[in-house]
């Protein structure tokens, strides 16, 4: 994205949480930052796979550390994309039903209230689906696996060892664009999707766009059900005002 054309953190920012996928498993400066701790454990990822993907995705949604313009406004470092993606990524590889970590239970978590997260509950797959979605994982990490070998290749070697500028050209690549495209939609989800999916770590994608969560079992009172509680935190560019305007108009 040229340096002259919308912050990315805007073009993120109009995206509604309610339109995003369901989570799985679960500007330019200088010089490249430093590289932040890796996730303590990784499942999938090599230590230099998890650093690439920890570096492109720090371009997608960069944070204080990838640009001094974003101090305060958390990136995909500080939410822990790559953590979500490596989790992600690793789940159905194990033949027992625990490992089936594609959608959260619920209703709530304890977040809000006290009790056990049920959100940490992770419902069981059957047959069919599990198929399915191991396919669609399989998939996920050839693609991966090859773009991560394409993002090196292109930056002669080693892809974090260039410079933000540099990297930025990379990504933009036609030869990548696939791949670029996959890895902006998980870096979406490891942002803003739920904390038990492994990224939005001290929910800092939720806190950076107002979006409260989860606050069942609170519930509303009549009054707030009736009056105004200000500027909706999902729909902050007024994006979904204007449909209803329209489809009223209609």
């Amino acid at each position: 994205m040229s340096a002259r054309g919308p912050r990315r953190r805007a073009i993120i920012a109009a995206i509604p949480v309610a339109a995003l996928p369901v989570a799985a498993g679960l500007a330019a400066c200088t010089s490249p930052p430093k590289r932040a701790p890796q996730p303590a454990t990784l499942r999938f990822f090599t230590a230099h796979q998890a650093a690439v993907v920890e570096a492109a995705t720090a371009r997608i949604a960069p944070g204080p550390r990838d640009d001094p313009a974003e101090t305060g406004h958390p990136g995909a470092r500080e939410a822990d994309v790559t953590g979500y993606i490596d989790a992600m990524l690793a789940s159905l590889q194990d033949d027992s039903l625990r490992d089936d970590k594609v959608f959260a239970g619920g209703p709530w978590s304890n977040r809000h209230t006290s009790g056990p997260n049920l959100m940490a509950r992770f419902a069981p797959l059957d047959p069919v689906a599990r198929i399915a979605w191991r396919r669609r994982l399989a998939g996920w990490q050839d693609q991966y696996r090859q773009g991560i070998k394409d993002l090196d290749r292109l930056a002669g070697g080693d892809f974090t060892k260039k410079t933000q500028a540099q990297q930025d050209t990379i990504l933009a690549m036609k030869s990548v664009s696939e791949f670029t495209s996959l890895l902006f939609g998980h870096t979406i989800e490891g942002l803003y999707a739920s904390p038990e999916y492994g990224g939005n770590r001290g929910l800092a994608g939720w806190k950076e766009i107002g979006f409260p969560g989860d606050i069942q079992p609170r519930g509303y009172t009549a009054d707030e059900v009736e009056r105004s509680d200000g500027r909706d935190p999902v729909d902050d560019t007024g994006i979904v005002g204007d449909v209803l305007k329209l489809l009223g108009a209609l």
